[in-house]
């Protein structure tokens, strides 16, 4: 309660206030991020730090030479003209700046995964509750209008009752596989080292860790931190969960030999318990970034009475169900054939087995199959930042708290652990922690 009790009340904004803006972390994404911000015409960027001078220097491009730039993150946290920030660090960065910057009274955007490892999980959420500052992570899935579409079909019971779902994120590109471009003025007079690596092991400068650090386990979380995480954060919004208890993955280094020390294909299965919000049901996940085919993400929800299929808009498909279970009886005598047809017929007078029977016109059943396709050019992302800015304004709930982001980045961080520790790893989705074997 001290904590609380010692951050400065939330800002009061009116409709004309911008929303006063940082990025922390200025490489694709981050900028990305900053520049949706923008564009939605709430914020202006003011600050922004990077541990290598190009992409300062790129900031400054964009959004003016005033703009206050620097290699450490804290000099960004102690300005007093800055409202919120954009986390776009790399992975390992993301819970120790955003607990910094909500105690130093900023509000965060937090690129996903939320965090390094599952046990850094808690002290975001605690320090969000203690300082009530807004904190969105960024998987922007849970601002789409086609998963908020597929969210209400799945609570209409358009596909009956779930039993399984099927998830995928395939890639078939060197950029896609994190083989990004190193800018030709790269060392250790341009790129800040010793502040890129922060409490990972210290080694010599490595340009390929630094610029490709989503290949390395000591930076980055992998396929699973980098794509599963949009996988189950669109999963858990569509069906409310809170995740699974069981995980299980396995995989290997299949082509991009590159140093590497995470897989490039990745397999993985979960168990999801029953809940008030949804039945049992398995999930079966999969990442290859050796697909020979196009680059392709999506969902198979599958259920008692539909096929509900999830990417860039929302299929419902669906056979009409079995008015009758049918005979086996083949190899039966003659006469017990007739005994169970005659029966079988009392039972299901609209079957073939009854003889006065002929098909009507009220007997034919359509399949079902349709589709709802996102208005051109959406982008989900706008609505992501949009929903982010709001409640700064607001002080209202965002939709991907840090509850919710940990509750999606918990599995993808598990599937690491099994993958690498060969073994069923077990969880508490309740209380989002690791349970007992």
């Amino acid at each position: 309660m001290l904590a609380a009790q010692a951050q400065p009340p939330a800002q009061k904004t009116s409709a004309n206030d911008k929303i006063q803006i940082a990025l922390i972390g200025c490489g694709g994404q981050g900028q990305s991020d900053t520049r949706t911000a923008a564009s939605t015409g709430l914020t202006k960027v003011v600050a922004a730090c990077d541990c290598y001078d190009g992409r300062l220097e790129h900031m400054k491009e964009q959004y003016g030479r005033d703009i206050f730039t620097t290699k450490n993150y804290l000099e960004v946290l102690g300005r007093k003209d800055i409202d919120a920030v954009l986390i776009g660090t790399p992975d390992h960065w993301h819970q120790p700046i955003a607990i910094a910057a909500m105690k130093a009274g900023k509000d965060v955007y937090c690129e996903k995964p939320m965090v390094h490892a599952v046990q850094e999980g808690h002290a975001v959420i605690e320090t969000q509750r203690q300082t009530s500052r807004i904190l969105q992570v960024g998987s922007q899935r849970v601002s789409s209008v086609v998963y908020a579409k597929a969210r209400d079909l799945f609570r209409q019971g358009a596909i009956g009752e779930l039993n399984m779902a099927e998830a995928w994120y395939d890639r078939n590109s060197a950029i896609g596989a994190w083989e990004y471009t190193v800018p030709l003025d790269a060392d250790p007079t341009t790129c800040d080292w010793t502040q890129f690596q922060g409490d990972a092991p210290k080694i010599a400068w490595d340009p390929h860790r630094f610029f490709r650090w989503r290949c390395y386990r000591d930076y980055g979380t992998g396929v699973a931190g980098d794509l599963w995480v949009h996988l189950f954060s669109g999963l858990h919004f569509i069906t409310s969960s809170l995740g699974p208890e069981r995980v299980f993955t396995t995989g290997g280094l299949r082509f991009w030999k590159d140093g590497r020390d995470v897989p490039d294909v990745m397999v993985g299965l979960f168990d999801y318990p029953k809940t008030a919000q949804h039945p049992a049901f398995n999930l079966a996940m999969r990442t290859n970034f050796v697909d020979g085919g196009e680059e392709n993400q999506g969902f198979r929800f599958i259920g008692s009475k539909g096929v509900m299929t999830v990417g860039r808009g929302v299929t419902l498909s669906a056979s009409p169900e079995e008015a009758e279970p049918g005979l086996t009886i083949g190899t039966f005598a003659n006469k017990t054939q007739e005994e169970i047809k005659k029966a079988y017929a009392a039972k299901y007078p609209h079957s073939q087995y009854n003889p006065n029977y002929r098909p009507t016109v009220a007997s034919l059943r359509p399949d079902r199959h349709e589709v709802f396709s996102a208005p051109p050019h959406y982008d989900d992302q706008y609505d992501h930042v949009l929903n982010w800015a709001h409640a700064i304004r607001s002080r209202k709930p965002v939709v991907e708290d840090s509850a919710f982001g940990f509750r999606a980045a918990g599995p993808a961080l598990l599937s690491n652990m099994s993958y690498f520790e060969k073994k069923i790893i077990r969880w508490d989705p309740v209380n989002m922690k690791l349970a007992e074997a």
